[in-house]
């Protein structure tokens, strides 16, 4: 559904409107396209301190930018604050950024570069976790479109520069159009990478062909008839992989209409139904090499006037059928090693939504399931395991959201608007890449740092 508002701000009298009433100054968003696949300008790269890792530069130069010590107008920021282990240290955080934040080119992206908290240094926990709360203010500050984010790199891999190594899919995914709809959000990357089966077992997995980095794995998404779905199915298509887009048999026209567009294979199927990972497995002979769970649905009502049967079709859709589905699949080896699982939260299960506990708490159960699974199945399957957390994104369902509920999700976040299924999509695949290795356990908010929940 179009955004109204937002092409009303893009125009000269709606700027001086809505600026003189106050209003949401929404900047239409660069995404990913084959014409524009790299943000236009410069990156700035920049170091409070002194850097506690390596190599970083090295995992800059992947982005596709010119990376710079100076300039006028960058298009990207990114500051090495691995460094700061002090409260007094911040301060170099200050003193790098405060003279360049203003000259940031419209739609760029700041991105921070911490370390993980220690357990057994106070100081130097209290300084890297001071970063998320600067980064979650400084999304909410920038305007024009631009984000920042904060990625939490693993001092514990220095050994060869390993840590800024492993930090290059997340740098290419938040330093480009792809990550137009996420910020304020912090990513911590592993410490130990899963087996992938390659021989080393450790590092990331190096990819043949970067602009089909999916080549030769198969991708099965649920739910993929439309919305969310058909997005996910598509963006991985496009990145090499071989889909299998399923959905439930009622949507079978839908489903086969997506899937012949894509050249994809379609598999009406229940995920519910009791022989689903049976049927998943005989459908990818050679084994998963992406599993996306994203089919879901809302039976919403308040709790004191919800049925029994309205909660439990939404947790056995949402949440029962994918843990039921992951553990066979895992178990049987159809997830092949270097897999990658991707499941569907939502900021629901973040914060909570009125007339929602059973899609919230079907939404946050896999926020569990993610957190839990993820450190074992990297151990004993070579698999990561993460998931989306969407906001408000424009679909069919949302649009059928009334009027000025519509208008506050769509305007409740740092860039005021809604996100598109493919800002969900782009997040998915770069998930689902070979060489996000280090990228284990996470649950990355879609959301355009909506101001609901963390």
């Amino acid at each position: 559904m179009a955004d109204r508002y937002l092409h009303l701000t893009g125009t000269a009298p709606g700027r001086f409107l809505t600026r003189r009433l106050g209003l949401p100054q929404p900047a239409a968003l660069r995404r990913w396209t084959l014409e524009t696949p790299h943000l236009d300008g410069p990156l700035l790269h920049l170091t409070a301190g002194a850097s506690a890792v390596t190599g970083v530069a090295e995992a800059l130069r992947t982005s596709g930018l010119t990376v710079t010590e100076r300039a006028d107008r960058p298009a990207a920021i990114v500051l090495d604050a691995t460094g700061v282990a002090t409260a007094a240290g911040l301060g170099d955080v200050h003193a790098a950024l405060h003279p360049v934040v203003r000259s940031l080119a419209p739609g760029g992206r700041i991105v921070v570069l911490g370390t993980v908290p220690s357990p057994d240094d106070h100081h130097q926990a209290a300084a890297q976790q001071a970063l998320e709360g600067f980064v979650r203010s400084l999304g909410k500050e920038i305007g024009r479109g631009s984000t920042a984010q904060l990625v939490r790199i693993p001092v514990a891999r220095i050994p060869g520069g390993a840590s800024a190594h492993a930090a290059g899919s997340t740098l290419r995914f938040l330093l480009s159009p792809r990550s137009a709809y996420v910020s304020g959000q912090v990513i911590e990357l592993t410490s130990t990478a899963p087996d992938s089966g390659s021989g080393s077992g450790s590092g990331p997995t190096p990819i043949t062909d970067p602009a089909a980095p999916l080549t030769g794995r198969t991708a099965l998404v649920t739910g993929a008839a439309r919305g969310i779905g058909a997005a996910v199915a598509s963006v991985l298509a496009r990145d090499g992989a071989r889909v299998i887009a399923l959905d439930v048999p009622g949507a079978r026209e839908e489903l086969e209409r997506t899937a012949d567009r894509l050249g994809a294979t379609a598999l009406p199927l229940d995920i519910t139904a009791p022989d689903a990972a049976d049927r998943i497995a005989a459908a990818a002979p050679d084994g998963l090499g992406v599993l996306v769970h994203n089919a879901g649905i809302t039976r919403d009502r308040r709790l004191a006037n919800m049925p029994a049967d309205r909660w439990a079709s939404v947790i056995e859709v949402n949440l029962d059928s994918v843990l039921r589905t992951t553990d066979e699949l895992l178990k049987a080896g159809t997830i092949t090693r270097g897999g990658r699982i991707v499941a569907t939260a939502s900021i629901a299960g973040i914060a909570g939504n009125t007339g929602q506990t059973n899609y919230a708490a079907s939404k946050a159960g896999i926020i569990g399931l993610v957190r839990s699974l993820g450190p074992r199945a990297a151990a004993e399957h070579g698999v990561t395991v993460n998931a989306v957390a969407p906001g408000f994104i424009e679909t069919k369902m949302t649009a059928a959201v009334p009027l000025f509920i519509r208008e506050a999700g769509r305007r409740m976040n740092s860039l005021s608007q809604g996100g598109l299924p493919v800002d969900v999509a782009e997040a998915v695949a770069w998930f689902a890449q070979p060489d996000s290795t280090a990228v284990n356990g996470q649950v990355l908010r879609v959301c355009g740092q909506s101001l609901l929940g963390a």
